[in-house]
């Protein structure tokens, strides 16, 4: 059964552009909060907010390595909102599947 409260945190994290660039760019290997801060022109302390999120959500881990901060993917991966969104896709699927087959009854009955 899907665990809401996880996936809500995990569509909240992956909802803000900078977060999924974060993701997307520790998928290549570990990095620190300065290295993840440079292409996207923010902050350090803008940075850090984004990545508490994304370790909310337990998508990103981070470990203090002397004065700095290494971050890389975290723990969790995206089982749960597949399942999320496989269920909705399986209703949509049926409910597409039942309104070609009223499509195909009404053939050819005029109106």
């Amino acid at each position: 059964m899907v665990q809401y409260s996880l996936v809500d945190r995990t569509f909240s994290a992956l909802a803000d552009p900078t977060r999924r660039g974060v993701l997307e760019r520790l998928g290549s290997g570990s990095a620190t909060i300065t290295e993840l801060a440079e292409p996207f022109g923010i902050s350090l302390t803008g940075i850090k907010k984004h990545v508490r999120v994304l370790e909310d959500a337990e998508l990103v881990a981070t470990k203090k390595v002397g004065r700095t901060r290494r971050c890389r993917l975290g723990p969790r991966r995206l089982e749960d909102v597949q399942e999320w969104i496989e269920t909705y896709r399986g209703m949509l699927d049926e409910r597409l599947d039942r309104f070609g087959e009223l499509l195909e009854r009404t053939k050819g009955v005029p109106q």
